[in-house]
């Protein structure tokens, strides 16, 4: 299933849903950061993914985490809370959502990396590469707050 996001565009779709989600900033003992290459758009984001109704949000992110990198990761810290309703992501299904995610850190306690069928390549990335990478702006934001080390959570 393709996917199109879109941020602060006159043409994008009207959501037709609101999904809750966690996403996790994955470090190795280097410190370089864990991005996958999604399969559904071709760029590189974090790892996450929507809440079940049986999940707690921390366990959400965990559980995306496994499902897509294959790796056991404890929850560490918060970055922040990300609901701009600028950002809206459609689906060829014919889901347009308006994202609710939260954005955790995490530290790997377990597990062999593995793609999944969500990407088709998984990376350990140095900070300093962030910027030549494929993304969208939203995920740029998070690795954003993630590197600048704030001392309090994005609430946005």
């Amino acid at each position: 299933m393709a996917r199109t996001e879109y941020y602060d565009d006159p043409h994008a779709p009207v959501p037709n849903r609101v999904v809750v989600a966690a996403s996790a900033v994955v470090t190795d003992e280097r410190g370089r950061i864990l991005l996958q290459r999604r399969r559904d758009n071709d760029l590189w984001a974090l790892p996450g993914g929507g809440m079940d109704l049986d999940d707690s949000l921390p366990g959400a992110a965990v559980r995306e985490v496994k499902e897509e990198t294959g790796l056991d990761v404890k929850i560490t810290g918060l970055v922040g809370t990300y609901t701009d309703p600028r950002h809206i992501i459609e689906y060829s299904d014919g889901e347009v959502r308006r994202q609710f995610n939260v954005c955790f850190t995490a530290r790997i306690v377990g597990g062999e990396l593995a793609i999944s069928d969500e990407s088709t390549e998984l990376r350990f990335v140095e900070a300093a590469e962030l910027d030549s990478l494929p993304m969208h702006h939203t995920q740029r934001l998070r690795l954003q707050h993630f590197t600048e080390h704030r001392a309090e959570p994005y609430l946005g």
